[in-house]
């Protein structure tokens, strides 16, 4: 398709990754002859899934490294550009992996694993692309001294085992999940992306291209179908609803937030922790793994394990179980009293797509399903981070029929499908 023919282009997803999407084509010079909708299934708008309830977190040391690439500056980018640090929490931030103990009181010696019910545990794998500055994957547990940064003083010394940087200063940053969404909606609307709530049931072909999608109109219940010349599916876990083929699975992952006392002062750390529980009469003492994430407005985000519950008919339906997030909250507390005495403001869950076929995220055109049919999801825990980079390679391959930002072969649908 030529850059002079009208276009109509469907993003399917409010999460990040459509958000980011629809914002970077409303700004391709072609975009003044394209009309893009971006539809999203839940009632509540965009970033109601894992995008709204992530950490965060966007570091160089994430992977794919093809995407990482490209997505690190354009975060520094758009920062720069729409006051991120103002309107979504934009801040580089330190990053360490702490080992220690934790203390609980009598009443709290039999606690949970954060795992919710319904589901085994299942890992996140997110330090999985950490290498070091010489391509060696860190092994944090040769360090046993414990190293912790002066201005680290909201987990305890007296617990601390070991602190070890998971990478060079400059190196990790960190957005606030449903701030960061709704700015990337808010800025597509403005530049002319019209929105439509409703859950979309296919996508529809003829002759072997795309000619649209049929979803369902929440108020009537009435299936409704909108031309398109080009469809985007990123969906996320909900991807394999619209096109069956796609190999992702879905895990579900628990978090909480936490606000501190006023006059405490929780510094810019991310911490992946290894917290040793003690022993009970009726239990060995257990290591769970909590990822602990300070934010700029003095909330604290932590999160849990995943695990491999089902996955509901949308968004709106998926069910938190209040135990395992009771279980993060008391396995944080039992290294930091600032997150013992702050107050709880949020008990959540979301599932994350990962490709069950190994590799991913799935980027580019599926077009051995439709021509002009995009995948852009299976983002596992890196939704957020690798958003601009997926937005910016899906835009070129869109309006310039090529990726020109990177070499993204390996993550095309040829390959994962």
């Amino acid at each position: 398709m030529s850059s002079t023919q009208s276009r109509e282009i469907v993003i399917i997803g409010g999460g990040i990754i459509g958000c980011t999407t629809a914002y970077y084509l409303s700004c391709h010079p072609s975009s003044t002859s394209a009309k893009i909708i971006l539809i999203e299934a839940s009632e509540h708008g965009p970033a109601q899934g894992a995008s709204g309830k992530a950490g965060g977190l966007v570091a160089k040391w994430a992977y794919p490294r093809e995407l990482v690439d490209i997505s690190f500056s354009e975060h520094v980018k758009l920062a720069q550009e729409h006051n991120g640090k103002d309107r979504w929490g934009w801040r580089f931030v330190g990053c360490g992996s702490w080992e220690g103990k934790g203390e609980v009181s009598p009443s709290e010696a039999e606690l949970g694993t954060g795992v919710g019910r319904g589901g085994t545990k299942k890992s996140l794998e997110k330090t999985f692309g950490l290498v070091s500055d010489d391509g060696v994957i860190r092994d944090t547990k040769v360090r046993k001294s414990k190293g912790l940064p002066d201005d680290l003083l909201w987990v305890k010394d007296d617990l601390t085992d070991s602190y070890s940087p998971m990478a060079t200063e400059g190196g990790t940053a960190q957005v606030h999940p449903y701030q960061f969404t709704t700015s990337m909606f808010d800025l597509a609307k403005e530049n002319g992306v019209a929105y439509i709530n409703g859950r979309v049931k296919s996508v529809t072909q003829a002759d072997g291209k795309v000619t649209g999608i049929e979803y369902v109109e929440p108020t009537t219940n009435e299936t409704k179908t909108i031309p398109a010349s080009q469809v985007i599916l990123a969906a996320g876990a909900w991807s394999p609803k619209i096109i069956p083929q796609l190999p992702i699975s879905a895990t579900r992952a628990h978090s909480i937030t936490i606000h501190p006392k006023p006059s405490i002062t929780i510094s810019p750390y991310v911490l992946f922790t290894e917290i040793t529980l003690p022993s009970t009469n009726s239990q060995r003492g257990k290591i769970v793994s909590p990822e602990i994430y300070a934010r700029p407005d003095n909330e604290v985000y932590a999160c849990g394990p995943g695990d491999d519950s089902l996955l509901p008919e949308t968004v709106d339906d998926v069910l938190v179980d209040e135990a395992a997030c009771d279980s993060i909250h008391k396995h944080v507390a039992s290294i930091s009293q600032e997150l013992r005495e702050g107050t709880v403001d949020k008990r959540q869950a979301c599932f994350l797509p990962i490709v069950s076929s190994g590799g991913g995220p799935i980027v580019g055109e599926a077009s051995t399903i439709a021509k002009g049919l995009y995948i852009a999801t299976g983002h596992t825990c890196w939704g957020i981070c690798n958003a601009p980079g997926t937005a910016r390679a899906i835009t070129e391959l869109v309006m310039d029929g090529k990726i020109k930002c990177a070499n993204l072969k390996k993550l095309s649908p040829s390959v994962l499908l």
